[in-house]
C-alpha cells in the first residue's frame, strides 16, 4: 500500500472542517485555512484524514495527493504544537534584539537592519547572538528565518554571518602566498 494513501491520525484537540475545497484546521494555538487542489479529495472519518486522487491514473494528481497530505499534516502539527526555527549570529559586533513585531539586527553594516515580522509570528532573543522564530504556519516560519538569514548569509572564509543553529558551514582555506 502506498504511504500517500494511508490515513493520517488527527491529534487530540484538533478539529478539521471542510467547506467545498476549503479546509480549516483549528487547534489550541490557532486556526489555519487552505484551499485543497481540485485533483485531490479529502475525507475525515474515525479520527483520521485520508487523501485520494480524483483520477488515480494521473501522475500529477498522485503527486498532488502527497503534497496536500504533507501540507495538512503540517497544519495539524502547527495548530497543536507550533513550529520554531533557531538562528545564530556569528561575527564580532553582530547582535539581535526582538522588539514587539520587529527584530533589530546589527550585522556589520553602517545602519541597523530592522525586520518586520508578519502576523502570527513571534521572535525571541535569549542572548544577543540567538534568534528564535515561532509560529503555527511552517511555511511562514521558514520564510521569515530565510529572510533574516539572507541579510548576511554565512561566508566560507571566516564563517561570519547569520546561520541556522544546526547548519554546518563548510570553511574554505585562505589564499596562500
Amino acid at each position: 500500500m502506498s504511504r500517500v494513501t494511508q490515513p493520517v491520525a488527527i491529534p487530540a484537540g484538533v478539529e478539521i472542517s471542510q467547506n467545498g475545497q476549503e479546509i480549516s484546521v483549528k487547534g489550541s494555538k490557532g486556526q489555519l485555512q487552505m484551499n485543497l487542489n481540485s485533483a485531490v479529495t479529502l475525507s475525515v472519518e474515525d479520527g483520521n484524514v485520508s487523501f485520494t486522487p480524483v483520477n488515480p491514473a494521473d501522475k500529477k494528481a498522485s503527486a498532488l495527493t502527497g503534497t496536500m497530505k504533507s501540507i495538512v499534516t503540517n497544519m495539524m502539527n502547527g495548530v497543536s504544537n507550533g513550529f520554531e526555527k533557531k538562528l545564530t549570529l556569528v561575527g564580532v559586533g553582530y547582535r539581535a534584539k526582538a522588539q514587539g513585531n520587529k527584530v533589530d539586527l546589527s550585522l556589520g553594516f553602517s545602519h541597523p537592519v530592522i525586520h518586520e515580522l508578519p502576523d502570527g509570528i513571534t521572535a525571541e532573543t535569549p542572548s544577543q547572538t540567538e534568534i528564535i522564530i515561532r509560529g503555527i504556519d511552517k511555511q511562514i516560519v521558514g520564510q521569515v528565518a530565510a529572510d533574516i538569514r539572507s541579510y548576511r548569509p554565512p561566508e566560507p572564509y571566516k564563517g561570519k554571518g547569520v546561520r541556522y543553529t544546526d547548519e554546518h558551514v563548510v570553511r574554505k582555506e585562505a589564499k596562500k602566498k
